[in-house]
């Protein structure tokens, strides 16, 4: 039976054990403008102080401040993602587990996990149901095998949930292995890659009538006609397939999502 978003809420909670589900902008990333923006201060004053070369100075200042300017930017996105904080990833989470008509029973893979969130709020929310949560935890971001497991067990859903190494370009799993996937904002990082070719890739590992919900900033330079892209998996036997645009229910409007970085904020939902 489909779960409401209300259900959703009223079954998990999640950040209550101490978990490091880390951030949608990454520490490393982070950690590399402040220290940018450091080398840029200390240039500044040296400009003005030692070199006393006051054009250079005036540069370097300003390039401090449009760096300061950025981490700002950067913190009040980490803190809206933050769960108990801003709590956005906590209404993508509820919008994309609500949205899969998934009875709890069989097999549930994330592809591009992260540091285990949304597969840990699965487990949670489908107790009965095994989850699958698949990256490639590459070196730009803070998350690992380990993290998602040490953060699985925190929630005491540390034997619902499994946790592997791979790409999304190509599943290492056989057609038909799981009963319904999902993803959240995880394509349109994966570089060079065709997005249709993602999509049907993760579609592959689907049971013939499994679920699926795969959510994305969609931008149509990166992903095209998305319309005509449903219209293609309609023609290939999928069915209750639609095309969701998301920004406005999750962030509240197109113009806030966008300062986020996520203003074509979408998912295709549907069935095998």
């Amino acid at each position: 039976m489909k779960s409401t978003i209300s259900d959703v809420q009223k079954k998990i909670k999640v950040g209550t054990h101490g978990e490091d589900y880390g951030s949608w902008m990454s520490n490393p990333v982070f950690y590399v403008f402040g220290g940018i923006a450091l080398v840029t201060l200390v240039l500044t004053a040296l400009s003005f102080t030692v070199f006393r070369i006051t054009v250079l100075g005036v540069v370097f200042a300003a390039a401090t401040v449009i760096l300061v300017a950025l981490l700002c930017w950067m913190a009040w996105i980490r803190r809206q993602y933050a769960f108990g904080k801003g709590g956005m990833m906590e209404k993508v989470h509820q919008t994309i587990l609500s949205s899969l008509d998934f009875d709890g029973h069989g097999s549930l893979l994330e592809v591009g996990c992260g540091s285990g969130a949304l597969a840990v709020r699965a487990a949670l929310t489908w107790p009965e149901a095994k989850i699958t949560g698949l990256d490639y935890w590459g070196a730009m971001y803070n998350y690992s095998k380990a993290l998602c497991e040490k953060n699985a067990a925190s929630e005491g859903v540390g034997k619902q949930c499994g946790f592997v190494h791979g790409d999304a370009n190509k599943l290492d799993f056989p057609d038909g292995s799981f009963d319904a996937v999902i993803s959240n904002y995880v394509y349109h990082n994966i570089m060079g890659a065709d997005k249709h070719a993602l999509l049907l890739e993760s579609l592959r590992v689907l049971k013939k009538g499994g679920v699926f919900v795969l959510h994305d900033n969609m931008k149509p330079q990166m992903y095209g006609d998305m319309n005509a892209f449903v219209e293609k998996l309609k023609s290939m036997g999928f069915a209750e397939v639609r095309y969701v645009e998301t920004a406005e229910a999750i962030f509240g409007s197109k113009q806030r999502a966008a300062m986020m970085m996520l203003g074509d904020s979408a998912m295709i939902v549907g069935r095998k």
